[in-house]
């Protein structure tokens, strides 16, 4: 490992297709989801996990930015960086990429929170994942912060000289 993880890959299904025969909105989102669910199932919180110890992971905040359209059957190719984690939060970021054309379609960002679903509050991740988190954070840290990351939605310009 010594760029962003690639776990994932997919193609832009007939159902994700919009009135204007693009990919719609709305399934980046779910794509990004599977791009995420891989991610989790690497670091340990696969399906297993969430069966034996009764938590899982929510979503608490994402920004996705869309580049450049994609259609149907265009074969998609995913990476992941860790931006950062703690005890209990995971900040991902997702490119995805047209997988033979090699332009960058969309980004993601999430945050993820590790939860105790019985009891509906944030838990503190497994030691295993936090190593898992802190081998992969040793590498991320040396890759430039996406472009992308950390973008707000605003109509406020900034100004220039206050």
């Amino acid at each position: 490992m010594n760029g962003p993880l690639a776990l994932y890959t997919d193609t832009v299904r007939s159902g994700w297709v919009d009135y204007n025969r693009h990919m719609m909105d709305g399934f980046y989102a779910v794509a990004f989801s599977y791009a995420t669910d891989a991610f989790l199932d690497y670091v340990g919180l696969d399906a297993a996990y969430r069966t034996q110890s009764g938590c899982s992971t929510y979503t608490a905040e994402g920004h996705i930015l869309f580049l450049r359209e994609l259609k149907e059957d265009a074969p998609l190719r995913f990476t992941t960086q860790l931006l950062g984690y703690d005890r209990k939060r995971m900040h991902i970021f997702h490119t995805m990429h047209h997988a033979t054309e090699a332009y960058l379609a969309a980004t993601c960002e999430w945050m993820m929170i590790h939860v105790d679903a019985g009891q509906g509050r944030s838990a503190p991740l497994p030691e295993m994942v936090l190593d898992q988190l802190a081998t992969i954070y040793q590498v991320h840290t040396t890759l430039s912060i996406p472009p992308q990351a950390g973008r707000i939605i605003s109509l406020q310009t900034k100004r220039v000289g206050g």
